[in-house]
């Protein structure tokens, strides 16, 4: 169990970096740069591998794997591990986004039905109503201009539950 101790330390590395870079914000401008960064140079990685096979046995030997396919399999598990977990997090910003979606057209939808004047019980009743002002016209079909979802957005963050 105790042969191929350099492998085993680099995949232990690119594991947690993996973890770390997760568990950062990735809706940035360098979060994506650095993802685009590493694609290419496992495509520019890949591409060497492919021209020079003996210099991929080679680096398998010093890191003491026994041969270069084997390190390309390794490879291989990482890259599909890392997209494994980029794509559960993706997913699980989705559902969120489709839930908070589902909420708030399920309000607008009770809004209308119930008529203008009816308000929707429930403690954060208030500070829904001007997020429901754009899902409902969005539902009947009327357009909000920028200048209408303004007043929307500050009551809502103020907690005011008036329109300005």
């Amino acid at each position: 169990m105790e042969s191929q101790p350099v492998i085993k330390v680099i995949l232990i590395i690119v594991f947690v970096a993996f973890g770390v870079f997760l568990m950062l914000p990735g809706r940035g401008a360098r979060h994506l740069a650095i993802r685009r960064l590493l694609m290419v140079l496992v495509l520019a990685l890949t591409v060497l591998a492919v021209i020079f096979p003996n210099a991929l046995n080679q680096v398998a030997h010093a890191v003491g794997v026994g041969r270069g396919a084997d390190l390309l399999l390794y490879g291989l598990i990482v890259v599909f591990v890392g997209n494994a977990l980029v794509q559960q997090r993706r997913s699980r910003h989705t559902e969120r986004q489709i839930t908070l979606i589902a909420r708030r057209l399920a309000l607008a939808e009770a809004r209308l039905a119930a008529g203008p004047t009816a308000e929707i019980a429930g403690p954060a009743a208030e500070s829904r109503t001007a997020g429901n002002a754009a899902a409902a016209a969005a539902t009947t079909g009327a357009t909000i201009g920028a200048d209408a979802a303004a007043p929307a957005v500050r009551t809502a963050s103020t907690g005011a539950g008036t329109a300005d």
